[in-house]
């Protein structure tokens, strides 16, 4: 990789780590952070992914969001276009999900947000009660936003 592009993954990691910090929504931080450092992700996808957000509906038991946004980064990218639905799988683009997948789970022990919310804290929350998503807000510190900025980082690299 060259040193253009080292730098521009590391400009995205901060930014995507001070949205994450600032605002929430993991999925929409990966998104935005893309759309401002290389484009190709429109305002309509960074709406479309806030419902995926704690594992879809703050749910905590599917993919993390900052996973799920990076999945929908390389989508956009390289995956299969409406026009093309009858022309195969394009397993490139599926390809490059599996390499992000597994880098995920390599580096977090997991890809679930409940995963992810074991190894930071050593419990699950229930984000939907207040007092337990305030305490997991706590608890959590930067780690969250350190995986959201740790996803784009890679997104960009795999661009």
């Amino acid at each position: 990789m060259n040193e253009t592009k080292k730098l521009l993954a590391e400009k995205a990691y901060v930014k995507a780590v001070k949205y994450e910090v600032d605002y929430g929504c993991c999925p929409q931080c990966v998104l935005a952070t893309v759309q401002e450092t290389i484009g190709i992700i429109d305002d309509q996808t960074i709406k479309a992914s806030h419902g995926l957000s704690g594992g879809g509906g703050l749910l905590g038991q599917g993919t993390c969001g900052a996973l799920t946004g990076g999945l929908m980064a390389l989508s956009a990218k390289k995956g299969r276009d409406r026009n093309k639905l009858e022309k195969g799988k394009f397993i490139n683009n599926f390809k490059n999900g599996k390499e992000l997948v597994e880098k995920f789970e390599e580096e977090f022990g997991g890809i679930t947000c409940e995963d992810l919310q074991k190894k930071f804290t050593g419990r699950t929350y229930d984000m939907w009660d207040a007092k337990q998503y305030q305490q997991f807000d706590k608890d959590r510190g930067n780690q969250c936003a350190h995986a959201t900025g740790t996803v784009t980082r890679w997104v960009i690299e795999m661009m």
